[in-house]
């Protein structure tokens, strides 16, 4: 089994809190940065840029209460924007100011706060959710975290009857929801090919990819394991290059890693590897020819470790990847 390719990332961005949802879109990076209630525009500097105290410019873009998570647009150009704690897709309206009004109202389907997004090129998207409260204070729900983490980490098996499962949501451009798969394990990182034929959806607490068929209407079906991931890693946010594989942000370690259709828990399938600074939580391609691998990284997805000695220690790292982005998101 040859060795993964190593790449070495550098900081492009700081002083974020708990970056998270990347995405590329007309020459800017968009980011959520969910313990800061904001959704962040960051644009490469013009090379020579005078005065430039960073590789990037950063702009906010509208505030969201309920933290946002996920993002995208719909076919006429319209942000939408993953309002997580309130369990409603929002949509952005620009003029006269940034302001955020109600696409969907998910809190019928979710079973606890949505989060990762991926919405197609018809403006149709979907949606992960928790599916339990991660952030339960109660010692009986803490002891089935731990509990499962044990078994899958043992038997390497999910456990249902331990942790919630949860839906995959499916809302149509018009804002009409219905649940399009269920069972997942923390739904998380989602991504659509190019062909719109296929979704691969980052399951974190089964640690694998998951991919469905997309029927011409979004329904999804042939449910089936597209890729494991290495023991140790667990999948966070996903992007989908032109090659056909999927770089995987890894929660538990400081890495993005590259994985093929069919990769293994022993490493097999796995290609590439970004080193980060610090714990990775998302990815993504972009930059002017699609090559630019971006990673959302923080100490921890608890606040008050990003936020540990009064510094907001989230930020954007960044190296050159050898393929382009493809697909949604």
């Amino acid at each position: 089994m040859a060795a993964a390719e190593a790449l070495e990332a550098r900081t492009g961005v700081e002083g974020l809190i708990f970056p998270e949802g990347p995405r590329w879109r007309r020459g800017s990076l968009f980011v959520s940065d969910q313990y800061d209630r904001k959704v962040w525009k960051i644009t490469p500097r013009a090379s020579g840029e005078e005065g430039a105290p960073a590789p990037f410019a950063k702009e906010e873009v509208v505030a969201v209460p309920n933290q946002p998570s996920g993002t995208g647009w719909l076919a006429d150009g319209t942000m939408l924007v993953v309002s997580m704690t309130d369990r409603k897709l929002l949509k952005l309206r620009e003029s006269p100011s940034p302001s955020l009004e109600e696409h969907a109202d998910l809190s019928s389907l979710a079973t606890f706060h949505c989060n990762d997004m991926a919405v197609d090129g018809t403006g149709r998207a979907y949606v992960g959710n928790f599916g339990f409260d991660l952030f339960a204070e109660s010692l009986l729900e803490k002891a089935k975290f731990a509990l499962y983490v044990l078994l899958h980490r043992l038997l390497g098996q999910t456990h249902a009857w331990l942790l919630q499962p949860a839906n995959l949501i499916c809302v149509e451009p018009d804002g009409r929801a219905r649940v399009a798969a269920t069972d997942l394990m923390f739904p998380n990182g989602t991504v659509v090919t190019p062909d719109g034929k296929t979704l691969v959806v980052a399951e974190t607490l089964a640690t694998r990819l998951t991919a469905f068929d997309i029927a011409p209407n979004g329904d999804l079906s042939n449910r089936r394991v597209w890729a494991e991931v290495p023991r140790g890693a667990a999948p966070d946010g996903i992007c989908l290059d032109e090659a056909g594989g999927i770089w995987v942000a890894n929660l538990l370690a400081p890495e993005v890693i590259r994985v093929t259709e069919g990769a293994t828990k022993g490493g097999r399938g796995v290609t590439h590897r970004m080193r980060t600074s610090q714990p990775a939580f998302a990815c993504m391609l972009g930059g002017e020819d699609g090559k630019t691998l971006f990673a959302c990284t923080a100490p921890s997805h608890i606040r008050e470790k990003c936020e540990e000695g009064g510094n907001r220690r989230g930020k954007i790292e960044y190296c050159t990847a050898p393929y382009a982005r493809a697909g949604w998101p």
